[in-house]
């Protein structure tokens, strides 16, 4: 015996017997493809029709931003993404928990990326927030005067 070469082996392709559970959906599918080629074609052409309307009139700069994304951006995506489902995870119990926790995350997780965009963020939201508080702090006023 040679030990670098080993024996010649016949094998032959003996294809299994199709079952009737395999005849009876080949038969389906053969009926069944001129609707599935149909709804394939619909679908397709309400699909350009869609992309293009949606890119092209209202949304074509975030899909361009989409399409053509600066360095770095899937990754920070996913970091802040998966800081609202570490937030998820953390905030068992309460319903507000499971509102302000993932919130919260992710826009620390995104002011971390985006400083100077969480600042601006920032300044408009602590200027509603004292509109707001203002506006209740004279409902409640006018509402003490009137009693």
């Amino acid at each position: 015996l040679s030990l670098y070469s080993s024996p010649a082996r016949e094998t032959k392709y003996v294809e299994n017997p199709q079952t009737q559970l395999e005849e009876g959906v080949s038969r389906l599918r053969h009926v069944m493809e001129p609707y599935t080629a149909w709804w394939t074609e619909l679908i397709d052409s309400s699909k350009v029709k869609v992309d293009s309307s949606l890119c092209s009139d209202f949304f074509s700069e975030g899909c361009e931003f989409l399409q053509n994304p600066p360095a770095g951006f899937y990754p920070r995506l996913g970091v802040i993404g998966f800081a609202g489902i570490v937030g998820l995870f953390l905030a068992r119990g309460s319903r507000i928990k499971k509102l302000v926790y993932p919130a919260g995350l992710m826009g620390i997780g995104a002011s971390m990326y985006y400083p100077q965009q969480a600042v601006s963020i920032a300044k408009v939201a602590g200027t509603q927030l004292y509109d707001w508080s203002l506006q209740g702090y004279i409902a409640v006023e006018t509402l003490w005067k009137d009693n």
